[in-house]
């Protein structure tokens, strides 16, 4: 009890300065409501036209508080060196408690044993994640979003949901950073001349195994993709602290347009 209460002090500071700069909104279609925190570039001007970058969070941070979203890689964002050099809008979406961001079904073996997970392609998108391409849509319909500069990452659930989203809407996202995720491998070759991607796993991660990410990686490349792959040697499942620490991140994302 004492740890959790530790940890929740420790975590307090990071979101409270993450709220400062985003600003809380909620997203509205056919009855359903999406949280959803926005950060605007500064000096906004609603007259022109800005990269749009999507970040999808993970299992953890499911809720409808719109706050928790934040508590990975929103101080990114938030650091003024970055701001001044990649004046971008950014969102952070909340899936719901029960949701996730891509459909995933068990594999099990023949005595019902769990050996992983596959994304099915022939079923409809999740409520959460439609919700997020509607909102999408809304942005760019707004005129300040640059069509050519839509990212999307995410984090173990939310690198899950990147991967879902790109071979949905192939040709809307320039580039990709998945972060210990998975996907369907066989829809790669939908997206992997449109994206480019930046994929990251740590090698002991124990709760959505990298191998899953190597297979992506493997497919993409055979696709002819422009795609990255970095594995930390000796991290787990955050391997995010890694990712979000890497300085080249941003300029290599940023880089890419459709």
């Amino acid at each position: 009890m004492r740890q959790l209460f530790l940890l929740l002090l420790l975590a307090a500071p990071v979101l409270a300065s993450a709220q400062q700069g985003f600003e809380a909104r909620w997203f509205n279609r056919n009855g359903d409501t999406l949280p959803y925190r926005i950060l605007l570039p500064k000096d906004y001007d609603a007259a022109k036209k800005y990269p749009l970058v999507l970040v999808l969070h993970g299992a953890g941070e499911r809720g409808n508080d719109n706050e928790s979203q934040l508590k990975h890689g929103s101080r990114l964002f938030l650091n003024d060196t970055v701001r001044r050099e990649f004046p971008a809008i950014v969102v952070f979406p909340q899936c719901a408690r029960n949701g996730f961001w891509a459909p995933i079904r068990p594999k099990r073996d023949s005595t019902g044993k769990f050996t992983g997970m596959e994304f099915p392609a022939d079923v409809p998108p999740t409520t959460p994640a439609a919700l997020v391409h509607q909102l999408m849509d809304s942005l760019l319909a707004s005129g300040t979003v640059d069509a050519k500069r839509v990212y999307i990452g995410g984090l173990s659930m939310g690198g899950m949901g990147a991967f879902d989203m790109l071979a949905r809407f192939p040709e809307r996202f320039a580039a990709a950073f998945p972060i210990c995720g998975a996907g369907n491998e066989t829809l790669s070759s939908r997206y992997a001349k449109h994206t480019a991607l930046w994929i990251f796993h740590g090698e002991d991660d124990n709760v959505v195994p990298p191998t899953l990410s190597r297979i992506m990686h493997t497919s993409l490349q055979e696709a002819g993709a422009d795609v990255k792959y970095t594995e930390y040697p000796g991290v787990g499942h955050n391997s995010w602290d890694n990712a979000f620490a890497e300085p080249q991140l941003l300029p290599w994302l940023f880089s890419h347009h459709l």
